[in-house]
């Protein structure tokens, strides 16, 4: 009982430590934690606004549409939510209309409600009105139930045209929070991105190069590379979500007038610098196929891979500074990717140079080095293009 007891204590510790060091990061700088206050806290200012205007100013009879409108369409960007209210705002007119056309031609019978069920669903395909496309069944049936609750065409009327003047209401207010209680202005998040996927790139070619500069490896490591190589499709895929998002960020947002937001380096050099790295990793899963072929131990394959090791290290270097890039520090970042670059490219060039000197085939397809030395080109390829694309960037955003 009492180590069950002690076991709880620790578990609930543990959860108020984590809890403790969330708030931490919240109040100590902006990040995530940062961010998902802020929305909740817009969200519950523009729904409470929303129900004062709906409760109080109109008395409404359906008071709920107007705050819940107002939460739905609280984006991560103020282009999204732009464009989200008015799906919303189409997809609640199209799902009322239907009701609408549909009760008064009908009634408010079964059949009337299966032939409403059919054709909101129909229209909530379209895929003008994108995620929105449910809302147009939802607002129909809400209807419906107005309709069938209210007696006289009038009150009816009334009704469902308060649907739309709510949803209108809580769009208005949400939009126009989001807009004018800081906007959210997200150029970081591409850096953010990019740095994620030279994460996983260092990571992986500091796991390699010394046990390359040892030995030669065996075929369940350099398996373990490849797979580690291979599966960078989630990475990849969230670091080009981030670049989107920062480059809706910056549509209809006013933040982006104000003078230090118009110093940030332009996206075009990040989207650049996003897809040298994609292609990079792509390459290493080339790389360690290549080293698959190392596996069996010969006379020239330790002094080659030893080499090899060496000019993988140098790119751990350039991957490594990738990691921290910072928008207010490119000049400096791309100038120091230029000299380790420079370090890599004669990394390489001794290894071009080793295969001379061991006088090994460079064409033999049932040896590495071929394949080896044509990656290291491509890989100082990316490398030396991404230092040059980040220092362009950063002159045109002095």
């Amino acid at each position: 009982m009492t180590l069950g007891t002690s076991s709880t204590s620790r578990a609930e510790s543990g959860r108020l430590a984590e809890l403790s060091q969330w708030w931490r990061r919240a109040l100590a700088y902006s990040g995530d934690e940062r961010d998902t206050l802020l929305v909740i806290g817009k969200s519950a200012l523009a729904a409470t606004l929303a129900w004062v205007i709906a409760f109080n100013a109109l008395n409404a009879s359906s008071p709920a549409f107007a705050p819940f409108s107002a939460v739905l369409i609280m984006q991560v960007t103020v282009y999204r939510s732009v464009l989200q209210s008015l799906r919303y705002v189409g997809a609640v007119v199209a799902g009322v209309l239907v009701q609408a056309a549909l009760g008064f031609l009908a009634g408010p019978d079964l059949l009337t409600f299966v032939l409403v069920a059919l054709i909101a669903l129909t229209i909530g395909r379209w895929h003008v009105l994108g995620v929105q496309g449910p809302q147009v069944a939802t607002a129909a049936f809400f209807a419906f139930s107005t309709y069938t609750s209210s007696s006289g065409d009038a009150q009816r009327l009334h009704r469902l045209g308060e649907i739309v003047v709510l949803v209108l209401i809580g769009c208005a207010i949400g939009t126009a929070v989001n807009i004018l209680v800081a906007p959210p202005l997200r150029y970081r998040s591409a850096e953010y991105g990019i740095r994620n996927l030279a994460h996983t790139l260092h990571d992986l070619l500091a796991d390699m190069y010394p046990v390359l500069a040892e030995e030669v490896p065996d075929v369940d490591t350099t398996g373990v590379w490849r797979t580690r190589a291979e599966r960078t499709e989630e990475v990849i895929g969230q670091a080009r979500s981030r670049l989107r998002t920062a480059k809706e960020s910056a549509l209809l947002n006013p933040r982006r007038l104000l003078r230090p937001y118009r110093e940030h380096p332009g996206f075009q050099g990040y989207e650049a610098v996003l897809g040298a790295l994609e292609r990079t990793l792509y390459q290493m899963a080339s790389l360690t196929r290549g080293l698959d072929r190392a596996s069996e131990e010969d006379e020239a394959r330790q002094p080659f891979l030893q080499r090899y090791a060496a000019f993988l290290e140098s790119l751990c270097a350039v991957a490594e500074v990738l990691t921290t890039l910072d928008e207010t520090t490119l000049v400096p970042q791309a100038k120091r990717l230029q000299r380790l670059a420079d370090e890599a490219e004669a990394r390489r060039d001794e290894v071009v140079g080793e295969t001379h000197r061991l006088s090994v085939s460079l064409t033999d397809p049932s040896a590495p080095y071929g394949i080896l030395v044509i990656e290291a080109t491509r890989l100082m390829e990316e490398f030396r293009y991404t230092s040059e694309v980040l220092l362009e960037a950063a002159k045109d955003a002095g």
